[in-house]
């Protein structure tokens, strides 16, 4: 007979790596919560197209997103990429979200898989059908990935005053540059619909009020800005918030983020590091 738990159970949850043995902080969700979560519940039946997802994760969002706006019949499986199932590293070697099953082949990458979807010719298309206008999108998906993302992450694991700051002028630099490339009247980057370029940054937009704000202060968008503009529009596109889950998910996932804690995700330890994103 054990001693250690009771006929419910273990008597103490298990702390993730993370949490530095201390149950106190707080850890990355594993499942969605609000607008999200019914989203999960929507497409939890089996299907041939399969997402695995973690809940908390932007290169995941990017993914869903698009589903959601192909609207493609697909399955969502949650999945806690820190544990590395199974049926993951089946498809990704190296455990992490997104990944794709779609019938025998597997794929992952979420800038790849976005244009997998594409390649489908299914649904609402996010790449525009100019060949010129192709490669400006990919062009700018790539400084989306190359300059925005390393800055936001680096501006959430600094601890100094002064590092926050740089890291802050530095990314709003490179948001200002994306700006000025996306098209005047908008309000999305190429327009009046959402694009390739939009689901590549919407997660961190997303993410700019939900976290960089409580966590480091990010400034709301100036009124009536081109910036404002697209912000507004990617928060309230519907695709969006039907795969955000409520504030309380991502202050609680990210706060391993905020106080630079050892063991917090592959980004993390690239970030330190000096590599580029996995």
């Amino acid at each position: 007979m054990s001693t250690n738990g009771t006929a419910n159970g273990p008597s103490h949850q298990e702390l993730d790596s993370n949490q530095g043995g201390d149950a106190t902080k707080k850890t990355y969700h594993k499942q969605a919560t609000g607008e999200a979560w019914k989203t999960v519940q929507a497409h939890s039946a089996e299907k041939e197209l399969k997402l695995y997802g973690s809940c908390f994760c932007p290169f995941v969002h990017r993914v869903w997103i698009s589903l959601e706006h192909a609207g493609l019949d697909y399955q969502y499986i949650e999945v806690d990429v820190y544990r590395k199932p199974k049926l993951l590293l089946d498809i990704n070697p190296r455990g992490l979200v997104p990944a794709l099953r779609h019938g025998e082949w597997g794929c992952y990458e979420s800038t790849v898989l976005m244009e997998y979807l594409e390649d489908l010719n299914h649904g609402r298309s996010l790449l525009p059908k100019d060949p010129k206008l192709r490669a400006d999108s990919r062009l700018w998906s790539d400084h989306i990935n190359r300059k925005i993302i390393p800055h936001f992450y680096r501006y959430l694991q600094a601890q100094e005053i002064k590092d926050q700051v740089q890291y802050a002028n530095e990314m709003a630099e490179e948001i200002g540059k994306l700006v000025d490339a996306a098209d005047t009247t908008g309000p999305y980057f190429t327009g009046s619909q959402l694009s390739f370029v939009d689901v590549q940054i919407a997660p961190w937009v997303v993410r700019l009020e939900k976290v960089l704000k409580p966590y480091r202060g990010w400034p709301d968008p100036e009124p009536g800005s081109r910036w404002e503009k697209w912000v507004r529009a990617i928060e309230q596109n519907e695709a969006v918030k039907k795969t955000t889950s409520d504030d309380q998910l991502y202050i609680d996932s990210y706060e391993r983020y905020a106080e630079n804690r050892p063991n917090t995700s592959e980004v993390e330890k690239a970030i330190k590091s000096g590599r580029g994103l996995p």
